[in-house]
């Protein structure tokens, strides 16, 4: 999903608080009985939140749909020297050797599923491939984000290598976000090669979300305001929803 993007990834985002983020998804797998174990970050893209969840005592395993952004993650490794498996393969159809105690997938990763019916793929996806018992931990961008925050607005920012235009454009028939991203990367002395990718992302209810998951064959446990860590609200521009494998499944087959 992410092509030449990939190398400048980690720099553009250094402004997240992937320390403050770690240390209450860590603190949500601990309040459901997740003390160690196997855990899967699905979408792990660069490895950040892997690296953190190794590092808190997890036995991770990282599945991306990017070779360019696993190429990262491995190297991120090689650094640490933790113990991660990492998978290239699409979340829509990812496999695993067995099953493991807890997944957790962050960035809004599962806002790039365009459609509810690949949005319970992953979900009975999650649910096959969990313990009983197993906890899901994953986070969304609301609508009230894409419609106020980032639809139909250009952002653009210049570092000292590399610099990008983004530009969103929200269609509020379909839900679904368009970004147009522009990158120029630095190459050799003042030269400049300049990238194009374009990515899409689809805003859902929370109450479809939550229902998905149901018929999924999860308990949901709580959905919060992922900045705020509190209820949400009108404003709230991302959510975090943690669930429960049901031991006896009663999903739609629909």
């Amino acid at each position: 999903m992410y092509g030449s993007f990939a190398a400048v990834y980690d720099e553009f985002m250094d402004n997240v608080p992937y320390g403050p983020w770690s240390r209450k998804i860590i603190e949500l797998l601990k309040k459901y009985g997740i003390e160690d174990g196997l855990v899967l970050d699905l979408c792990c893209g660069t490895g950040n939140m892997t690296e953190r969840l190794a590092q808190a005592g997890y036995d991770m395993i990282g599945v991306d749909s990017s070779v360019e952004m696993l190429q990262i993650a491995e190297e991120k490794k090689l650094k640490t020297g933790h113990d991660i498996l990492y998978l290239n393969q699409d979340m829509r159809t990812f496999e695993l050797y067995g099953t493991v105690r807890a997944i957790v997938c962050v960035c809004d990763s599962l806002n790039y599923l365009l459609s509810e019916n690949d949005l319970q793929k992953v979900f009975r996806l999650a649910y096959n491939y969990l313990d009983p018992d197993g906890i899901f931990i994953f986070d969304m961008n609301t609508l009230h984000k894409y419609r106020s925050e980032l639809g139909c607005r250009t952002i653009a920012e210049k570092r000292d290598d590399c610099s990008f235009i983004w530009d969103n454009w929200w269609d509020e028939e379909q839900k679904i976000n368009e970004y147009d991203l522009t990158l120029f990367v630095q190459t050799q002395g003042s030269l400049c090669r300049r990238f194009d990718e374009i990515h899409y992302q689809k805003g859902y209810e929370i109450n479809t979300v939550t229902r998905r998951l149901k018929e999924a064959g999860f308990s949901l446990l709580g959905v919060k305001d992922t900045d705020t860590w509190g209820k949400l609200t009108d404003e709230t521009g991302r959510v975090t929803a943690a669930a429960r494998k049901r031991e006896c499944r009663e999903a739609s087959e629909s």
